[in-house]
């Protein structure tokens, strides 16, 4: 191959292989994301529910109160955006523990998952 063609063969492979590592990357990151917004989705839940039942031992009157019209909807409506609230604002950091949580099942259900796969198809066994 003459010098004026390996170079641009150099830089098409280098190219290639930039895309392939950052598709990985991508592939992971998107995992990653994908479970750090279930974890802050729990801690909301979690949050929500904190936060009704400090709203519920409370009797209160007027708007938040059970004695008027939708008061009880209006009550739902504002423990949710408080739990929203205070998870964005950094909630707990239940959010982090459950993520690892998270990650360290994903772990044990992918190295579960290969070892099942290898047992079924018999693969590291000798063929001749």
């Amino acid at each position: 191959m003459s010098a004026a063609l390996a170079i641009p063969a150099a830089k098409l492979a280098l190219g290639a292989a930039v895309n392939l590592a950052s598709g990985i990357a991508g592939a992971f990151d998107a995992k990653a994301a994908k479970a750090k917004k279930t974890a802050d989705e729990f801690e909301t839940v979690f949050l929500e529910n904190f936060t009704n039942s400090i709203m519920n031992s409370s009797e209160t009157e007027g708007p938040l109160g059970e004695n008027g019209t939708g008061g009880g909807v209006y009550r739902s409506m504002l423990t949710q955006e408080y739990a929203r609230s205070l998870q964005k604002a950094g909630g707990l950091g239940l959010s982090d523990q459950i993520l690892r949580d998270l990650i360290q099942v994903q772990a044990k259900a992918t190295a579960t998952a290969k070892t099942t796969a290898t047992a079924t198809t018999g693969g590291g066994g000798n063929a001749g």
